[in-house]
């Protein structure tokens, strides 16, 4: 049979199938006397479905990938390697009904253990590769720890399989090992010649160990860089900001791009002693001030009337978003780029407690207190957060500062560990859980033991109350991966199913259970 025939034949064979033996007769040959005719067509198509795969040709060889490059970070230990071949194996089905059961998943610790691993410098077994990948694609937030572990290795072996392409996106240099930041010619090449997302990474690690070079580094290409590549260079001056880095950051508050000038204007606010500090502060102290009519004892607020390019050059948005005045934008701008210290002294010398304490004429309290957490966010400076913070057991909508618990979370991250813990313990204590999540985010793992007793206590409440556990899943997730393990044992009395009361919301005892279950 000849090619040409056997497509032929092999085409009038799909067509007969399709419309029916009794629409279409088989094709001539197909059919023997008195046969029946589906059974004679099904005979023909299994015998020419041999034919047409026996009369394949092979193709050409594919020429072999170049070999995987080497990795000289060293192994894994063994039970450190047994431990992520678990957390890369566990793929905890949720139970019918959306209920998670009582086993728990153990990739939600995958996240911690990929930090540990890196800050030790291993490299991923080949073996695990695959499944380390797929985990990275199915979960975002695990990719940048995820391909740093991986390696060279791991983006080489991503290039073979299309779901793992997210590797060559997301791979921000973490990937690729980057060289000695000791070894100057090496780090030069590749600041030099090296993809985007390498020079950010290299110049993060040069950065950690050399400032005055990574500053150096960037200075010296800076002129050259494209306006969205200057605006990602420069945020990553944020870690190991100093006084050295002012005289860089002036100059780019003449940079074309305004966003690139207004992270400048950012990060030179952070440093109180800096000249646009200064500036900043003379504007802000003509609009804030005690007020004289009162003897000093509340603070006078009169909004600047005026916009001038000297406020547009030093990072103040002229427009403000929808809804708010112009002037108080302004102000608000003013106030959160000014150094702290301006309001010891503006304020008669007092501590920054008592300055959040004073009234605030006209009404301006709400607009003054932001700007201030802006300003002790961005300065970290503890005892201003921890002024405006206030006391953990008062209502957050009466005590100082904002109520706003996002603004909160980022004026407890300027506080020590210890401290930071245990401000949220006692709000916890007083409040409940149900607006502690954020707060709890900001809060060293594993959480400290006043800490974690204190998420306990309050899940026991709810659950004495009969409240629904899926209203603290996010909690409880939070727990199953900060909580202490040491704490474990104080947990088991709340595995057993509870005794629900008359207003208990019908099978929240069963959820609970195996919440803590999963928990314990």
């Amino acid at each position: 049979m000849t090619s040409t025939t056997g497509a032929a034949l092999w085409e009038e064979l799909v067509t007969s199938a399709l419309l029916g033996t009794d629409r279409r007769t088989p094709p001539e040959g197909v059919m023997a006397a008195g046969g029946d005719p589906p059974a004679a067509l099904l005979d023909a198509a299994a015998l020419h479905t041999v034919r047409r795969r026996a009369g394949l040709l092979p193709a050409p060889a594919a020429s072999p990938p170049e070999p995987a490059p080497r990795d000289d970070r060293p192994p894994l230990p063994e039970a450190a390697r047994h431990r992520l071949a678990q957390l890369l194996a566990d793929r905890s089905a949720p139970s019918s009904g959306g209920r998670r059961g009582t086993a728990p998943d153990l990739t939600e610790l995958l996240p911690q253990w990929l930090a540990t691993a890196n800050e030790r410098g291993f490299r991923a077994p080949a073996a695990l590769l695959p499944a380390l990948l797929d985990a990275a694609r199915a979960r975002t937030d695990l990719r940048p720890q995820a391909l740093v572990f991986a390696g060279s290795r791991g983006l080489w072996l991503a290039r073979f399989n299309p779901d793992w392409k997210f590797a060559a996106r997301g791979a921000s240099g973490g990937g690729v090992p980057l060289p000695d930041v000791r070894e100057p010619a090496a780090v030069r090449r590749l600041w030099e010649e090296g993809l985007f997302a390498e020079r950010v990474a290299l110049l993060t690690a040069v950065r950690a160990e050399d400032p005055g070079g990574a500053l150096a580094l960037l200075s010296g290409t800076w002129a050259a860089e494209r306006a969205e590549d200057r605006l990602m260079f420069l945020d990553s001056l944020r870690e190991g900001l100093s006084d050295a880095d002012e005289p860089f950051l002036e100059e780019a508050l003449a940079d074309r791009s305004r966003n690139v000038r207004a992270t400048a204007a950012e990060l030179l606010s952070g440093l109180p002693g800096s000249a646009l500090a200064g500036r900043m502060a003379a504007r802000a102290a003509e609009c804030v001030g005690p007020d004289r009519a009162m003897g000093g004892a509340a603070i006078a607020v009169s909004a600047p009337r005026e916009f001038d390019a000297g406020m547009e050059r030093d990072g103040v948005v002229p427009a403000p978003p929808t809804g708010r005045g112009e002037r108080s934008w302004w102000l608000g701008q003013l106030v959160a780029a000014s150094p702290l210290s301006t309001w010891v002294d503006r304020l008669g010398g007092r501590t920054p407690g008592e300055i959040v304490g004073l009234p605030v004429t006209d009404g301006w309290r709400e607009e003054l207190h932001a700007a201030w957490c802006r300003a002790a966010v961005r300065q970290r400076d503890a005892e201003w957060s921890r002024a405006l913070l206030g006391a953990p057991g008062a209502p957050p909508e009466a005590g100082p500062g904002t109520s706003s618990l996002a603004e909160r979370a980022k004026l407890l991250a300027a506080l020590g560990e210890a401290e930071r813990a245990a401000w949220v313990a006692e709000f916890i204590a007083a409040h409940g859980l149900s607006e502690a999540f954020q707060l709890l985010g900001v809060c060293a793992v594993p959480w400290s033991g006043p800490l974690g007793r204190s998420v306990v206590d309050a899940l026991d409440i709810a659950r004495e109350a009969g409240s629904y556990p899926w209203s603290f899943s996010g909690v409880m997730g939070l727990a199953e991966r900060c909580l202490d393990p040491s704490e474990a044992s104080r947990l088991d009395l709340l595995t057993a199913t509870p005794d629900e009361p008359e207003d208990a919301s019908p099978g929240a005892g069963g959820y609970w259970s195996e919440a803590f279950q999963r928990l314990v």
